[in-house]
This record gives C-alpha cells, structure tokens and sequence, in this order.
C-alpha cells in the first residue's frame, strides 16, 4: 500500500443507525481517520431523527444496502442494526471486498455466525465484533498477568456485566424494540451481556471451548421485557478451569468487570483502569491504577481504520477477531438451549 493511500481517510458505511452506540460515529468530527460515505436505514422516522440530530445531508441515506454498497463504494461498513441482521450486511459487503464491523455479540446464531466465517475466508476481508470491554487496560493488565504466569493456572473466572435494564436506563425506541426481541437480537440480558463474559473466558483460554455449559435465565420484570430474560446466569467448564457469567438487566447500577483467580494469584479488573491483584499468598493486595490503552485501542472506529490500511495486524485469538467471536456464538447458543432444557449442553 503506497504512503498516499495509507494516510488517507477509510470509506465507511454504515448499515443501520437503530443501535443505541451509533451516535459515537457521528461524535468523532475532529478525527479524520474516517470518513462517512453512506447510511443504510428504512426506518424514515429513525432517519429523519438522526438527520436532525447530528445536521446530517440527506444524501447520505439509502433505503437499499446493495445500491448503498454499489453508489459509495465504501472499504468498510460498520453494522449498527438488529445483530440478527449482521449476517445480511456480511452477505452484501463481502463479494465486494468491503471490511465489516459489527457492534457486540457476532451473530444470534451459530448458522449464521460460521456463515459470516465462511464468507470473510472466502473473499478476504476482516469482520471484527466490537466490545467495550476490548478497549479496557485492566482487561489487558490481567490477561498479560494471566500469561506470563503470575496467575498460575487459571482456575475460576467470574464476569459480571449490565445495568438496571434498556427501559430503566432509557434506551431510544428504536433499539429498545430489537433489543428485547427474542429473533433479533438473540435473547435479552443472556446475549446482550452474557457475550462479554463469553468473549473475554475464551481470550483468556487461548482459544478454548467449554466442555459444558449450563444457565439459568429468569423474568424479574416481565411486564417490562415479556419476551425476553432480563436475569441470567452462565457457567461455562473446561478441564481445570471454570468461569460464571452473570449478565442482567437488574444491577443496582452499570458495570463490567471481571474477578481472575489462579493457583498462584488473583486479579481483578474493576473497571476501564483499575486492577486489584495479590500474587503471593503473604504479600498484601494491591491496588492499581492504570493508564487508558494507547492510541487506536479507545476508538473502535480507530481499530478499524488502521486494521484496514494494514497499520494493525491483530492476533488470531484478539478479542475482536472472528474464532473467539464464533466460540462466543456456540456460548450462547448453548446456554439459550441450557436456560430452555433445563439441562448442561455438552459442546462437542
């Protein structure tokens, strides 16, 4: 790739606008790493709204992704629709070579998950899953710990993810309806937090799959979510090692962290920055304060453009790339299957 090229900003698309994280894109003026090229959405209220909001031309939207793709022609699309619909926009973007982001779990399926595999090896592109968490230093403070031994070996992990619920915290319209539709987005609390500890349990085993897996979902608040869970519990197994996902929409407040625990020590990522950890069974815990991860890692949209002008090669086994995003598809899937049979799902 010549010097020119390399500098210049990455075409984006983007493929929907109902997801309640799409206003980061258009909150980025300053950066000049990318550049909007197209917007695909048929909802003409939601289209009008965003239109309003962000001073937006109106030549931008398309109600057809396919004459989207063909007009702008973009290098990368970033998916911000239902995550049942990730698979059509890998379907229309990956016979042109375009680059595809999706916003956090890969798929609702696992059909559709290895689809998205399928076609990304087939045609060459990069389709990257984009999680908050990916962008936290503690995460990468422990899993730097986890690998160079001071851990020992893994043995508990427990992933804590959520809010007080989408309704409670005041989601748009919009994404409130998909988000709590069993078919779109795959479950309620089980998939939209259930896939932060997923993702993150299977980076720190290598790549790993769970023998088992076995859930327990419930409605604390059916009146508000009637189709889906809004409380769920994962317990994930492997040989010597076992982790407990507890994704909900009933946390007295918002919070993502992550509690390792090994034969030798234990870590804790409390939030974005802070780790508490203690190594030594006689030594004292500390407690650390870290610095954000360096330039592309806080900006999703940063990672794409540099992964698409080559500036970033990432590891197989990186938190945003596609086999740990597949194998956190097979999680869920199981433990949808688990919460439903009342029974432990062998993964084979």
């Amino acid at each position: 790739m010549s010097d020119s090229i390399a500098q210049q900003a990455v075409r984006v698309a983007v493929a929907g606008i109902s997801h309640g994280h799409v206003g980061w894109i258009f909150n980025r003026k300053d950066k000049k790493d990318i550049e909007i090229v197209g917007i695909y959405e048929t909802d003409k209220v939601v289209v009008d709204k965003y239109i309003k909001r962000y001073g937006l031309d109106r030549k931008l939207f398309y109600d057809d992704l396919d004459k989207m793709l063909v007009t702008t022609k973009p290098e990368a699309v970033t998916a911000f629709g239902p995550i049942n619909e990730h698979v059509q926009v890998v379907r229309a973007a990956a016979p042109r070579k375009v680059h595809v982001m999706v916003e956090k779990p890969l798929a609702t399926t696992v059909a559709d998950a290895r689809e998205i595999a399928s076609l990304a090896r087939q045609h060459g592109i990069k389709v990257l899953t984009n999680y908050e968490t990916s962008w936290y230093s503690s995460n990468q403070h422990v899993y730097k710990l986890a690998q160079d031994g001071k851990l020992g070996q893994i043995r508990k992990v427990m992933v804590n993810d959520g809010h007080q619920g989408p309704r409670e915290i005041g989601v748009s319209d919009e994404f409130f309806n998909w988000l709590t539709d069993p078919v779109k987005n795959g479950g309620g609390a089980l998939t939209d937090f259930g896939c932060y500890g997923a993702n993150l349990m299977t980076w720190l085993m290598q790549g790993e799959r769970p023998q088992s897996v076995v859930a327990v979902t419930h409605q604390n608040k059916p009146n508000i979510y009637p189709k889906v869970d809004d409380e769920a519990t994962i317990i994930l197994q492997y040989p010597t090692a076992q982790c407990i996902i507890q994704g909900s929409w009933n946390w007295t407040f918002g919070r993502k962290d992550m509690e390792v625990y090994g034969t030798q020590g234990y870590a804790v990522a409390v939030d974005r920055t802070t780790v508490r950890q203690r190594l030594q069974e006689k030594a004292p815990e500390e407690k650390l304060t870290l610095s954000p991860r360096p330039a592309p890692f806080e900006d999703p949209f940063s990672v794409l453009a540099d992964v698409v002008r080559g500036r970033l090669v990432m590891d197989q086994n990186d938190l945003y790339e596609l086999p740990i995003n597949v194998t956190v598809v097979e999680i869920l899937e199981a433990a949808r299957e688990s919460a439903k049979s009342g029974k432990v799902v062998s993964l084979k």
